[in-house]
């Protein structure tokens, strides 16, 4: 790793700019590309959760052999996609009626973009999204029409069948919440906790495990171009409609091949209204290393509400142009995990605002 002087020595010499860019981090309290910031070098894939394992075997072949970046984070979604979990593919948990519902992204080094929202019956929704990306106009499709656009690709077309755990957890959570799906429930007045048409999904499990463990990739690849995706089921038991950062470009997932890749995991509705993942981007731009943009992009969540932040998980990851990596999540408890040359997908616990 390129220490802080001699990579402000470098930049004096070659880079006037740069120095400007190093001297206005200073002035923001961050740390300079190069100080104090983990180094991967490149190839270089990082993924939320320690279920990125997965994703990062996924994608880390296409990256070894010196492919894209690209192809190696939609591998790495296909292969989390094709788990049984809670909260990421067609076994994850439904919503609130019974309906398991996939958001999905994905962006490459040029900002070519694309997106599919409220997909049901479609077990890759993150390949749907590429296609959408490379074949149309459009950036973002949602509901029956990105369904539509899927079969007529060639996706097949699932039974919709919810998984063996799905169900279990789905039946308990009828019984407790005493939900009975409704047509047009939402336009019944209610009493009591019910009066805002709940109940909603939950931001933890009983078990204290976070509703929301989306599955996020970013990727460097050996010509130094970045790539990243986001894929999810959603929080369990959310509204049926409901879409939260995930398919979100900015919010979910940013790509600037001139600076880094940010993806995250965590409550949607929170990330969205401060653009996430655009915003750690933008930190970085400003000079920051990966872990303080995403640390200055959780505490700009806090800021807006001390107390109701201290209900709610949110966690960033971010890979800069140089092969640096970093996170920082609101709780404790988010982790990440990191696969190059030399680390062999290593899960790495992230800093957080709460301890």
């Amino acid at each position: 790793m390129t220490s802080r002087r001699s990579f402000i020595r470098w930049s004096t010499l070659s880079l006037p700019f740069a120095g400007l860019s190093q001297a206005l981090a200073r002035s923001l309290g961050g740390t300079p590309p190069g100080g104090n910031a983990s180094a991967a070098g490149k190839p270089a894939v990082v993924s939320t959760w320690d279920s990125g394992v997965i994703a990062n075997a996924g994608a880390w072949p296409v990256l070894r052999q010196g492919g894209r970046a690209l192809d190696a984070v939609e591998q790495a979604g296909i292969a989390i996609e094709n788990e049984i979990g809670c909260c990421v593919g067609l076994g994850g948990n439904p919503d609130r009626d019974g309906f398991v519902t996939l958001d999905s992204c994905i962006m490459d080094e040029k900002a070519n973009c694309g997106s599919v929202a409220f997909l049901d019956r479609i077990k890759h929704p993150v390949s749907v999204a590429r296609k959408l990306m490379e074949t149309t106009p459009h950036v973002m499709l949602v509901g029956e029409g990105a369904r539509q656009f899927a079969v007529a690709n060639g996706f097949a077309l699932e039974s919709g069948k919810l998984s063996a755990d799905a169900e279990k957890t789905y039946k308990e959570w009828l019984k407790k919440s005493e939900y009975k799906p409704v047509i047009n429930i939402e336009n019944q007045k209610r009493s009591g906790s019910n009066q805002r048409g709940g109940p909603f999904a939950p931001s933890f499990f009983d078990d204290g495990t976070p509703n929301h463990d989306t599955m996020g990739t970013v990727a460097l690849d050996a010509s130094g171009n970045l790539s990243g995706m986001c894929t999810t089921s959603g929080m369990a038991f959310k509204m049926h409609g409901r879409v939260g950062d995930s398919p979100i470009i900015g919010a979910g997932l940013f790509v600037d091949n001139e600076v880094g890749a940010v993806t995250c995991s965590g409550q949607g509705e929170e990330v969205i209204r401060v653009c996430g993942s655009h915003l750690v981007v933008e930190f970085m731009r400003q000079g920051l290393a990966p872990e303080e943009a995403c640390r200055r992009a959780v505490e700009r969540i806090i800021k807006r509400d001390l107390e109701k932040a201290k209900t709610f998980q949110v966690g960033f990851i971010a890979l800069n142009k140089q092969g640096e990596y970093g996170a920082y999540s609101i709780q404790k408890g988010f982790s990440y995990t990191i696969t190059t040359e030399q680390i062999d997908g290593k899960v790495i616990p992230a800093k957080s605002h709460f301890s």
